[in-house]
């Protein structure tokens, strides 16, 4: 056992390679994730804002692989760990990233089952002057009650045809009120299309206009998709000025399938 000295001195020493220490006592690290780490996180995981959880081999069990590693400008970091600013700064940099690194377009990123999270230094490293963010593409999302496994990388897994278990589908009798699942399960909505609702210097139109559109669109979309029917149902999710100031300027289009 490390005498009451000994320790001090251990913790001076862990402390001049971080250069500083945290709020429990403990050295605190300022260095960045690297891309292409993989690891095991859950749905409480992707909800922090930031997230300490070790590495692990991708060629094991994972549920999440970092895609994106950054640093914020100077004139978005300020001394407020918890600034709205960040979250703009990072959606813009992540989110065409995330398309690319799986090799999908906005529809089917929008479509899947996968999602991204992102997170920021702890409290502690920010005030020893960590300024990075990190951004991880996970197996589910905020709703899921598990995360599924990846593959070794998940580079590409959109490229393509994709299989059932990467697109998204619900089993209930609404899309609205079931929790999203791959379409690998027994299911009896699946989502099929997408509609463009703006341009991105547009301003929101408002949430009827929105709905409307998107109800008008997905009656035709997904009657094509099921190749007209005599008789078809379909549902639709559209979003609000909330997510119209994030960036997104899509609805997605539900088809009663189970296949």
């Amino acid at each position: 056992m490390l005498s009451r000295a000994a320790l001090v001195v251990l913790l001076l020493a862990l402390s001049a390679c971080t250069g500083a220490l945290g709020s429990d006592g403990g050295p605190v690290s300022t260095k960045a994730p690297e891309v292409g780490a993989c690891r095991m996180l859950t749905p409480e995981d992707i909800q922090q804002t930031s997230n300490d959880t070790a590495p692990v081999d991708c060629d094991t069990k994972h549920t999440a692989e970092t895609f994106a590693v950054g640093d914020f400008p100077e004139d978005v970091a300020g001394d407020a760990i918890d600034d709205p600013a960040l979250g703009a700064h990072v959606f813009d940099q992540c989110e065409k990233e995330f398309r690319r690194f799986l090799g999908g377009d906005e529809s089917q990123v929008m479509r899947s089952t996968v999602t991204w999270a992102w997170f920021r230094p702890s409290q502690d490293a920010w005030d020893a002057g960590a300024r990075w963010w990190r951004c991880d593409v996970v197996g589910g999302g905020e709703e899921s009650t598990s995360l599924v496994t990846l593959p070794r990388t998940a580079k590409d897994l959109l490229l393509g045809e994709p299989e059932d278990r990467w697109e998204v589908c619900v089993d209930g009798p609404t899309v609205a009120d079931s929790v999203k699942i791959p379409c690998s399960e027994e299911h009896t909505w699946r989502a099929v299309t997408t509609i463009v609702l703006g341009e991105e210097d547009e301003e929101y139109p408002g949430d009827r206009v929105v709905a409307v559109r998107t109800r008008d669109f997905c009656s035709d979309s997904v009657g094509a998709w099921m190749n007209y029917p005599v008789d078809y149902d379909y549902g639709f999710t559209w979003f609000h000025e909330a997510e119209w100031k994030a960036g997104n300027r899509r609805s997605i289009c539900w088809a009663k399938t189970d296949q």
